[in-house]
């Protein structure tokens, strides 16, 4: 089976647990993830099963969304709920100061990543080093983030805020160094993510409910019925029809040239279809498409 599953994923699994478990219910040969989910938290985790996975990087790269809950007069080492606490502070924010702070965590912006976090030291995870209780230390890098808002106030030592942000960014990056500019420190209580590029939470479906699909007398109709189409990993490309005997030489890794009135006459990324279904993922350039990903359905 090929396509991508959207995973609502509970509390207190792993994204690899998570994509495990789908692979297996789908009995996938392949199957990955567009960008890791920590077990606190909740969500949108799409998952690419068989050809799918071929498409994970255009879904990495696009725009996400979260709702998440700060937690003020604490930071901890994981700057989450499940860290120990390494600062305190007695002081509390009010909502003008926090909302007066928003701008400067707005657009592109300076972030060094939570010390457990999935980034690369040396080849390996900042997570396993910190749990080996190496001294980790990450720098900084440019994130965007295009939208943050504050939407509620539970009490005076909790926030809940919205945000939209690009590849790379840590939400329990951006509570600590809200809370460090505030003066009463900060970790994130709970996080939610609501979309990967093209998926949304009214696409998702939750584990159980896949295995109660499982569990039905047609397992793979009743399981494909949620299974979305490769291409939709593909939405911001540009969608090009083409012939049979093109779709053959795209198959084999060869270019065609881009013919007629209607042919593009830009360059840049785009993906061709053959009958309704993805040949390749192309590049145009100079009048040639010219596969970079090549799709197979055998």
């Amino acid at each position: 089976m090929h396509g991508w599953v959207v995973l609502d994923k509970a509390r207190g699994m792993t994204s690899t647990q998570a994509v495990s478990a789908v692979r297996r219910l789908f009995n996938a040969r392949k199957a990955g993830h567009a960008g890791t989910l920590d077990p606190l938290a909740t969500g949108i985790l799409p998952i690419a099963l068989g050809e799918a996975t071929k498409t994970v990087s255009f879904v990495m790269d696009g725009l996400k969304a979260y709702r998440f809950t700060a937690r003020w007069g604490a930071e901890t080492d994981t700057d989450d709920a499940e860290g120990a606490v390494t600062a305190t502070s007695d002081r509390l924010p009010e909502a003008a100061a926090i909302r007066a702070l928003i701008p400067r965590f707005t657009g592109l912006i300076s972030q060094v990543p939570p010390r457990y976090s999935a980034v690369k030291i040396d080849g390996q995870r900042a997570y396993d080093l910190a749990r080996e209780g190496e001294a980790v230390k990450l720098e900084a890098r440019l994130v965007s983030i295009d939208d943050l808002r504050l939407v509620e106030l539970p009490d005076r030592a909790t926030a809940v805020f919205e945000a939209q942000c690009g590849k790379g960014t840590y939400v329990r990056a951006l509570v600590r160094d809200i809370g460090r500019l505030l003066g009463c420190y900060g970790h994130v209580l709970a996080l939610r993510r609501t979309r990967v590029g093209p998926f949304s939470e009214e696409q998702a479906i939750t584990l159980h409910g896949l295995q109660e699909l499982a569990g039905e007398d047609d397992s793979l109709g009743a399981l494909s019925r949620v299974l979305l189409p490769v291409e939709t990993a593909l939405a911001e490309l540009d969608a090009l029809n083409v012939s049979p005997a093109d779709a053959s030489r795209l198959a084999n890794g060869q270019p065609v040239l881009l013919r007629g009135r209607d042919a593009p006459i830009r360059s840049g990324p785009a993906f061709a279809l053959s009958h309704g279904r993805p040949v390749a993922i192309c590049e145009i350039e100079a009048g040639e498409l010219r596969p970079l990903r090549v799709f197979n359905w055998t």
